[in-house]
């Protein structure tokens, strides 16, 4: 029913993002993929693709100028970025192209889900009730639906989301809230019965366990995708988590 297209100058990621949802599930019978600016022009005019999604960087062009020639060309369809680098400008070209939305590599799935979901029901008129929607309303790690939460945990929470890709950490969080780190880490604990510690590893093992499973990138790659720049300490939490090593993982895969 609803056509898609993927546009990355690497085909790893070309192939995780065709597994990172379930795309027939929500209506997607045909996918099509492009790892050139030239080529993502002229099979988005040959395709007409419902939902498009583009890479900021494609070889030296960019994705947003590729969405800013179709739209000249009056193509009805819809945009999302994704980028590894969170820099303001790239996001403010998305959105001055009329990108749905700009996600940070490795993309996150609930997001991605969510924002598939918006643009199906808002943009296409369609439904998604064959949609996994209890998912979005739950934290990965804790189980709990958000609602079930404070405003700052679930601030807290959204930090992690954001830079556990980055040097961040208890005390971190805590001068930016301005509260004694201690505290802060006290509070967290009794709501959501985890260490700020235990909570930022578990959700970088799951973020490694997606990475791992939808590309084919080096360990080590994976492991500095997530924060961690010392590969043993990575294996290290990794074992720990999942009682298995990552080649281990990929290879049951």
């Amino acid at each position: 029913m609803y056509k898609l297209l993927i546009v990355d100058d690497e085909p790893q990621i070309l192939e995780g993002m065709k597994r990172t949802l379930d795309w027939a599930k929500y209506g997607f019978d045909r996918i099509e993929t492009s790892e050139s600016y030239e080529g993502a022009i002229t099979k988005a005019v040959e395709f007409m693709p419902d939902l498009a999604i583009f890479d900021v960087c494609i070889g030296k062009q960019r994705g947003y100028d590729a969405i800013h020639k179709l739209n000249e060309l009056r193509l009805q369809s819809n945009y999302i970025i994704m980028s590894g680098y969170g820099e303001f400008q790239y996001a403010l070209e998305a959105l001055r192209c009329g990108a749905k939305d700009y996600l940070l590599k490795p993309v996150d799935r609930s997001k991605l889900q969510s924002i598939v979901e918006k643009i199906i029901v808002e943009d296409l008129h369609g439904t998604v009730e064959g949609a996994e929607r209890d998912d979005l309303d739950k934290d990965p790690v804790l189980g709990v639906r958000y609602d079930s939460l404070s405003k700052l945990t679930n601030r807290i929470l959204l930090m992690v989301k954001a830079e556990y890709a980055q040097n961040i950490n208890l005390k971190s969080v805590a001068e930016r809230f301005r509260m004694n780190g201690t505290y802060l880490g006290q509070l967290f604990l009794k709501e959501t019965q985890m260490k700020f510690s235990e909570y930022l590893m578990a959700y970088r093992m799951q973020r490694a366990k997606e990475r791992i499973q939808s590309t084919d990138e080096k360990i080590v790659s994976v492991a500095l995708s997530v924060g961690y720049p010392n590969l043993n300490y990575f294996y290290s939490h990794f074992h720990a988590y999942f009682d298995k090593s990552p080649s281990d993982l990929r290879r049951k895969e």
